[in-house]
């Protein structure tokens, strides 16, 4: 079932209170919410939420740090995760039986994520197996739905994050002569680029053709990847970078290695978002730096460091389409709901895939 599909059967479709409300009444509203539940509720909210979102959550972070935040955070029996659909799913994995995981609008999804679907998974495995037979371990990034993760921890896989890809990639290939990497191309490669593994020793595996392409020699390849991306990452470009150069030369440009393999080689400084917030948090006051990355995340650098000159590497950027579903409207309805006992968009991996899954995020839990 995909995203859309749960939205309708989850009854999505925001009451119409909610749209006559001014951002005021929803604001003091929430604020007496939060006050009354207490430590019973629990929101995490990604980097790339809106400002209005962002204002009212109990700890900002990446994707798997307010998962495992949310794990750790035993006293809550509501945790209202404002991000995507794919890390509710991981929190709803890591957290007590217990406790409800709720996604404000189930329409908030991710389209790396969906950019890889279990049935295209097996079918590309049983297709690999046989090019290579059982030479592959599977990663994947934690972008990914809680089923792909299940099926990289049935198959002695891992997940990775942008942090510390290289270091799991590394773990991998000392176990089998490949990887194959899901579900994002542009990490997979960077990484493997960065640990000094040349391109033509990289393949794409595309799901829609059923087609492994490389140019290289079959034999010698070791790093093979997913046909997906990031659609926010995607939008930085060459053209972007060689325009910034010319016009401001002095800028310092930092992008998130979801951005393509040529993008991240002209920039001077590549990483995860932790590694973005603190090189500009830790930057010297009046230097200039254009950022690569969302487009809510920025302006809150730009917000937050008001001694740096900060721009968007790309100026026509938007934020996050689908992180953008969370809204002011749709958290107070989830909290509201709460009170009502109505638990609306609850988040609940099956147990046979939650299983799997777990051995994944274990493996790598226990070398970081």
């Amino acid at each position: 079932m995909n995203i859309l599909e749960m939205a309708k059967t989850a009854g999505n479709t925001l009451p119409e209170k909610y749209k006559t409300m001014t951002k005021e009444e929803m604001e003091n509203r929430v604020h007496d919410i939060k006050k009354r539940l207490g430590n019973r509720l629990y929101i995490p909210g990604h980097h790339y939420q809106r400002e209005e979102v962002i204002q009212f959550s109990d700890s900002t972070g990446d994707s798997l740090q307010l998962a495992q935040l949310s794990a750790q955070n035993r006293e809550a029996d509501y945790i209202v995760f404002c991000g995507v659909h794919f890390m509710a799913e991981t929190a709803d994995i890591l957290t007590e039986e217990g406790q409800t995981v709720i996604l404000p609008d189930m329409r908030a999804g991710c389209s790396m994520a969906d950019m890889a679907d279990i049935e295209q998974t097996e079918r590309a495995w049983t297709k690999l197996q046989e090019l290579f037979g059982d030479t592959i371990l599977p990663l994947t990034y934690v972008n990914s739905t809680a089923a792909i993760k299940a099926f990289v921890g049935k198959n002695g896989g891992a997940t990775v994050t942008s942090s510390n890809a290289q270091g799991m990639v590394s773990w991998a290939l000392a176990q089998k002569e490949r990887i194959l990497f899901l579900p994002d191309q542009h990490l997979g490669r960077n990484t493997a680029f960065d640990l000094r593994i040349p391109l033509n020793e990289m393949a794409v595996w595309d799901p829609h053709k059923d087609e492994l392409i490389y140019e290289g020699e079959l034999e010698d390849l070791k790093v093979l990847l997913w046909k997906g991306h990031c659609s926010v990452h995607e939008n930085f470009t060459t053209a972007n970078i060689e325009t910034l150069r010319a016009e401001q030369p002095e800028m310092n440009i930092i992008v998130h290695p979801e951005c393509r393999r040529e993008v991240v080689a002209l920039s001077d400084y590549a990483g995860s978002t932790s590694y973005i917030i603190n090189m500009i948090e830790s930057a010297e006051p009046g230097s200039s730096w254009a950022i690569g990355t969302e487009m809510n995340l920025v302006k809150r650098l730009i917000a937050n460091n008001p001694d740096k000159n900060i721009i968007s590497l790309n100026p026509n950027m938007c934020p996050c389409l689908t992180m953008n579903r969370i809204d002011l409207p749709h958290l107070l309805w989830a909290l509201e709901s709460i009170e009502e006992g109505i638990i609306i968009n609850p988040i609940k991996v099956e147990k046979s895939i939650a299983d799997n899954a777990i051995l994944a995020l274990n493996r790598m839990l226990e070398r970081v």
